[in-house]
């Protein structure tokens, strides 16, 4: 699964994502819902319609090919054990990234991603960092 990070990289020119994506196994690409909403609202918060025209069409051709996996019941339910385990360890993790890695848990995927201070928090999570 690519995470926001990645992609917001590309998005600004600070990734080349297709030098990245040839750099890992050839396996299935997604995104969570959640990655979906950020990247949306990141459309919403353009400074100017320019800004917005261009944010826009990026992550409809980001949304066009990439599929998106939902929050459903299976989800629900790592998002829940995941959810106690930050909180009983005292972690920070914030909504948004607990429902990123519920979701790469549920489904069995890997994570790409440039964050370096929030998903490595999380316990049984596989992470590729760009």
């Amino acid at each position: 699964m690519i995470d926001a990070s990645v992609l917001v990289g590309a998005g600004r020119g600070a990734l080349d994502l297709e030098a990245a994506a040839a750099t890992l196994d050839e396996e299935d690409v997604a995104i969570a819902a959640i990655t979906a909403a950020e990247l949306l609202h990141g459309v919403h918060r353009a400074p100017s319609p320019a800004a917005r025209g261009k944010r826009e069409a990026f992550v409809e051709r980001i949304l066009a090919v990439i599929p998106v996996l939902p929050f459903d019941a299976v989800v629900a339910r790592a998002h829940a054990r995941l959810l106690a385990q930050v909180t009983a360890a005292g972690l920070a993790v914030g909504a948004h990234d607990l429902a990123i890695a519920s979701t790469a848990i549920a489904h069995g995927r890997r994570v790409i991603t440039r964050d370096e201070r929030t998903l490595v928090r999380i316990t049984g999570l596989d992470l590729v960092r760009l």
